[in-house]
């Protein structure tokens, strides 16, 4: 009996690894220009590190400004070989202000998060 009961255990422990695992998200790890930092220049764009990968086609990646403009920016997507840094080119120089980053991943899991956070652009 006591084999029945270790055999079970071990299974049981399997599948809640499993499903701790399965319940991932593509959780923000780091951005460049940082999360609450500034910038001396304009940046050319704006690069998002997740915890796992994303699917491009169904995240997004939005920049505004502090009086809440919407600034153009290039089509999101990942980074050659690297599915969990989501890049969006910033096609024009910014000038100086502070500008807010919102964003929208789905994982490869297809797990949703999505958060913002704001940068400042130094005169």
């Amino acid at each position: 009996m006591s084999r029945n009961l270790a055999i079970t255990l071990a299974a049981a422990s399997v599948l809640a690894i499993a499903a701790s695992a399965a319940s991932a998200h593509a959780l923000l790890q780091r951005a460049v220009p940082s999360v609450g930092g500034t910038v001396s220049t304009s940046p050319t764009a704006i690069r998002l590190k997740f915890s796992e990968g994303v699917e491009p086609h169904f995240s997004s990646i939005t920049l505004q400004t502090q009086a809440g403009s919407r600034v153009p920016i290039g089509k999101p997507n990942i980074a050659p070989g690297d599915d969990t840094t989501f890049i969006a080119p910033v096609p024009h120089p910014l000038k100086a202000g502070m500008y807010t980053v919102t964003w929208h991943a789905v994982s490869v899991d297809t797990h949703k998060t999505q958060g913002s956070f704001q940068f400042t652009v130094q005169p």
